[in-house]
């Protein structure tokens, strides 16, 4: 199988730095393109970088030129890391362009057209990406996000339990510092700390991306998934790992043994089981009374499973227990690229190949 390029805006930030890292040595993926600011643009990728991450940059990448978000690209495959306010129009004009546009940006997550994906939980809402193109004039190009990464241990657990009628939902987290990015929060302000609010909306992200992600697809739009939901999310002084405490209030009133069985036999949709970056078991339940923890099981599955534990019954709803997942991991780069390996999966980058040869052919007839 012949790799697919890929292409890596934001790439010298933390997430950016997470892509590269977990691209190495990809089975059907291969870095071709780096994006970076004005300020890194020109540069090699070893000058321009400040590496974050454990290790070092990977040799494939540090003597790459960082090129300008503005620059023509050439790879069919974009993962953003951009901020924001750059990825309001970069990313929709990549699209445009005939890029398929796999983004952990905020941006676009809740236009109606944009799938929100989380591949075990609604696989079927690349459903939207031939809505998308319909309306947007799109042939080859498409725009996919991943959630925040504060609502994704909550959704792969709630998952599960939607065939026992979720009703109500509240959610309060502890935010790792890394998801702030780099250089992120002051260390002032975070040692010996706990700062009770996050900027950005992040308690609406949450509640809104909820909703969406654990939706369904009926016809071109996603129906919100009709469960109350409120959170309070919190930064704690941890490096990696986002670990969420959740009140549940279930319609069937399942046993916890029920709830349990269905967190540990749940693998999500079929058409991601097998995928390189998939993990083996979506859902780990630990049985311990003081897990999960950030620094012992953000690492569970490659970074890409969730554990749970602690549950229990609540007084006020039914039930409640603790998620925890890595943020920059499955909470951001991992889930990206989990999601570009199923839009591969379906033949997403195949249509595009085959547009690309049938304008080389063209260009050779002229």
């Amino acid at each position: 199988m012949r790799k697919i390029k890929v292409a890596i805006l934001g790439a010298t930030g933390a997430v950016g730095q997470r892509f590269i890292q977990l691209l190495e040595n990809h089975p059907w993926f291969e870095i071709h393109e780096l994006i970076g600011s004005d300020r890194s643009a020109g540069r090699t990728y070893a000058e321009a970088a400040r590496w974050v991450l454990d290790g070092s940059p990977p040799s494939t990448v540090r003597d790459k030129t960082v090129l300008p978000l503005d620059a023509d690209f050439e790879s069919p495959l974009v993962f953003s890391a951009l901020p924001k306010e750059p990825a309001v129009e970069r990313e929709p004009a990549l699209a445009a362009a005939g890029h398929i546009v796999c983004t952990n940006a905020s941006a676009h997550r809740m236009e109606t057209d944009v799938p929100l994906l989380l591949p075990e939980v609604n696989a079927d809402h690349v459903g939207l990406i031939e809505v998308q193109r319909r309306k947007r004039g799109w042939t080859t190009g498409a725009l996919i996000a991943n959630s925040n990464c504060t609502v994704m241990p909550a959704v792969m657990s709630l998952a599960p339990l939607r065939v026992f009628g979720v009703e109500k939902v509240h959610a309060v987290s502890m935010q790792a510092i890394s998801g702030a990015g780099y250089p992120g929060v002051p260390s002032l302000d975070i040692l010996d700390n706990v700062i009770p609010y996050i900027g950005g909306s992040e308690e609406e992200k949450f509640q809104e991306e909820a909703h969406k992600m654990l939706g369904s697809l009926e016809g071109d739009e996603v129906v919100e998934f009709p469960a109350m939901v409120g959170a309070a999310c919190n930064r704690v002084p941890v490096v990696d790992g986002h670990l969420v405490v959740i009140s549940v209030g279930l319609r069937d009133k399942p046993s916890m043994d029920e709830i349990i069985d269905a967190w540990d036999s749940y693998r999500g949709s079929s058409d991601v089981i097998g995928l390189p970056s998939a993990p083996e078991q979506p859902l780990y339940y630990l049985h311990e009374h003081d897990r999960p923890q950030p620094r012992r099981d953000r690492n569970a599955g490659k970074g890409m499973s969730t554990s749970i534990g602690r549950l229990r019954p609540c007084p006020i709803l039914d039930y409640k227990y603790a998620a925890l997942s890595h943020n920059t991991i499955r909470g951001a780069a991992g889930c990206s690229i989990l999601n570009a390996e199923l839009l591969a999966s379906k033949g997403y980058f195949d249509v595009f190949e085959s547009t690309v040869t049938e304008a080389a052919g063209m260009s050779a007839g002229d």
